[in-house]
């Protein structure tokens, strides 16, 4: 399942800074819609996402009756993007069995 969306890259502070995207309320209801069918473990949905040219993989974490797609400094640093800046983004979401 495929998700397209665009969203503000936040900063994350704690022991490093980490930075996420959060999914609009709209993609954030598709994913608890099918949560039970995803592929998952200990809270955290693995995804396979893109930005520009650049594809990878990662989690969403649950945040606040939300979701938050980190954005790895690799994936970062290969677009050019910096806490604030508006981006693109498509997720694909692997259906499984769920578990």
């Amino acid at each position: 399942m495929d998700l397209e969306f665009s969203g503000t890259v936040i900063e994350w502070r704690g022991p490093a800074p980490y930075y996420f995207v959060a999914l609009p309320e709209n993609e954030a209801g598709v994913v608890d819609d099918h949560k039970s069918l995803l592929t998952y473990g200990w809270g955290v949905i693995p995804v396979v996402g893109q930005v520009g040219d650049t594809r990878f993989t990662t989690s969403l974490f649950p945040r606040d009756g939300g979701y938050l797609l980190p954005l790895k400094d690799a994936v970062r640093r290969a677009e050019g993007i910096v806490e604030g800046d508006p981006v693109e983004l498509r997720l694909t979401l692997e259906i499984g069995d769920g578990h």
